[in-house]
């Protein structure tokens, strides 16, 4: 953790630019946006809270879907001011421009503790094209910039890189430092044994991270629709099964390295599978699998069978450090659930680091019920699947050294 943190920085009088991540799902009601899942927002209130306790002024800035650099109001942050006011309990300015005069004039009027928020970055060009003269134009309005916006930190934007060159200090906050504590810190020496869960529907989606973590793994645990492709490849039939036929030479080259490195590749030992996908369906059990037996013809697997469940679980309940991207399973259909959740399960009554790697198995994570029983939940996606590959995040990278 040799980047600078929030907590070195002296902060009472600061006008502090604070970049979060607060692109969060909506719905539009009787014409009302209402936030549907404020996750990003709850997650951001550590730092917010810690720079207005210190008497700092904060000016929060932030991107909100995709309006191509053009100001376009269905993607306006209005609604999200409103709703962190009601979070933090007192009112948060909103500046309808994130640039300029306007909010030049508001953060002069701010008093220490203030929380102002600019309007979407992304309604400029320069945001995503990592303009300078944007970058310092939101520059000119702070004294000290801090990156928490995690999920965007493997963007080279504006505000999420170029804006730290035009800063005296550019620090990390409290839920970045605890991404890269966990997604690095615990992962640079995990502790022994570690298993690798992945799964979700693409081999080349995890290429990157299964290389990289096959040098430090002792053991994948593979499940999702990925499976399939290693199916092919070892002349399991698959059925109506979701496979990668251009992928395959991609997976033998997978199973060979494991091989070669002596890394445990474990595969599911049976599947459950359907003639269709729906939340009224009856899958059924593939049964042991072998080169002779696999997935029915005019069958598609959908999850991982009973067989499989035990072994896993078995795997976790042995484990001192777990890193598990991807469900292993339609896990949003309940027919189809029941391989995610049981792995959810054992991860949560494990004694193991659990670090659940963003996307869609923290979101099954947290469905089942099981957030708060793992060690850490990454709210990147992309962010954390490029953190593992070892590939430097531009966010990161423009921070200050300590």
């Amino acid at each position: 953790m040799s980047k600078l943190s929030v907590r070195d920085l002296s902060l009472a009088g600061k006008r502090v630019l604070l970049r979060v991540d607060f692109n969060v799902p909506t719905e539009v009601k009787d014409g009302v946006t209402r936030i549907t899942d404020d996750t990003r927002i709850q997650e951001s209130l550590p730092t917010l809270n810690h720079l207005r306790e210190a008497g700092a002024k904060v000016i929060v800035m932030a991107h909100f879907g995709r309006p191509k650099g053009e100001v376009n109001l269905k993607y306006t942050l209005r609604p999200v001011a409103e709703h962190l006011s009601k979070l933090i309990g007192k009112p948060v300015l909103f500046s309808p421009e994130s640039t300029g005069a306007v909010p030049a004039a508001m953060v002069a009027s701010m008093q220490n503790g203030d929380v102002l928020l600019l309007e979407n970055v992304r309604f400029h060009a320069g945001e995503e094209s990592n303009d300078s003269v944007f970058a310092k134009a939101l520059a000119e309005l702070g004294d000290v910039y801090v990156n928490d916006a995690f999920g965007a930190a493997h963007r080279a934007h504006a505000s999420t890189a170029g804006i730290a060159a035009h800063l005296p200090q550019a620090a990390m906050g409290l839920l970045m430092e605890r991404e890269l504590q966990y997604l690095q810190g615990e992962l640079t020496s995990p502790a022994r044994p570690f298993v690798v869960i992945l799964g979700g529907s693409k081999v080349s989606d995890k290429i990157g991270v299964i290389k990289a973590l096959m040098q430090k793994a002792d053991t994948f645990l593979i499940g999702g629709a990925m499976a399939y492709t290693f199916f092919r490849v070892l002349g399991i039939p698959t059925g109506n099964s979701r496979v990668e036929a251009d992928k395959l030479n991609l997976a033998q080259e997978i199973l060979d390295l494991a091989k070669a490195k002596g890394v445990r590749f474990l595969l599911p030992l049976d599947n459950m599978e359907t003639q269709e996908i729906s939340a009224t369906a009856q899958p059924r059990s593939t049964g042991l699998v072998s080169p002779q037996k696999g997935v029915s013809e005019g069958w598609e697997a959908v999850d991982i069978g009973p067989a499989t469940i035990e072994l896993y679980s078995s795997e976790v309940a042995k484990a001192k450090t777990v890193l598990w991207n991807g469900p292993l399973g339609i896990f949003e259909l309940p027919p189809f659930a029941n391989g995610t959740h049981s792995i959810a399960k054992a991860l949560a009554a494990s004694d193991a680091v659990s670090i659940i790697g963003g996307g869609d198995s923290v979101t099954a994570v947290k469905q089942f019920g099981f957030g708060d029983q793992v060690s850490f939940c990454s709210t990147g996606g992309g962010a954390s699947l490029e953190l593992l590959e070892g590939k430097v995040l531009p966010g990161v990278a423009a921070l200050s050294e300590k």
